[in-house]
């Protein structure tokens, strides 16, 4: 399975991100596919933390149209949305050991042993530390 991380639903969603186009698409692709795709929760949180912020997007998104958005990518039907399993924990751990993670990384960890617990083993995502984590493939559908 494909999980989507923040930056990408970010690029997906502004028009005026860098990899608009390529974002789209691909975030489209597999919203209207038939194979079965997931979003981490906290990716969702993070999505609308970012759009809606003043200092990074002039203007930013409207919350409105934000959560419309959110709804949106809700509505197709091989969707998953994950959170954090009873294994959480032990995942987490494994993930910040093996991957030496540390401050802000600790998130990235967070999103790879979320989807590790659910079977993701690619995240499309033009972060490259996800791809220190054991276990998960990265593709940046960012890039050309």
């Amino acid at each position: 399975m494909i999980a989507v991380d923040t930056n990408v639903l970010v690029a997906a969603h502004r028009r005026d991100a860098v990899g608009h186009d390529a974002a789209a698409a691909a975030v489209r692709a597999l919203a209207e596919g038939l194979s079965a795709w997931a979003i981490p929760a906290p990716c969702l949180h993070e999505f609308l933390a970012v759009v809606t912020h003043p200092k990074i997007f002039d203007p930013p998104t409207r919350m409105n149209d934000a959560l419309a958005q959110v709804d949106a990518w809700l509505g197709s039907p091989s969707l998953a949305v994950m959170s954090e399993s009873d294994r959480h924990w032990t995942s987490l751990g494994t993930m910040l050991r093996q991957s030496k993670a540390t401050g802000a990384r600790v998130h990235d960890a967070r999103i790879a042993a979320i989807c590790a617990d659910h079977g993701v083993t690619t995240v499309l995502s033009a972060d490259r530390d996800f791809g220190k984590f054991p276990g998960i493939r990265v593709q940046n559908p960012l890039r050309g």
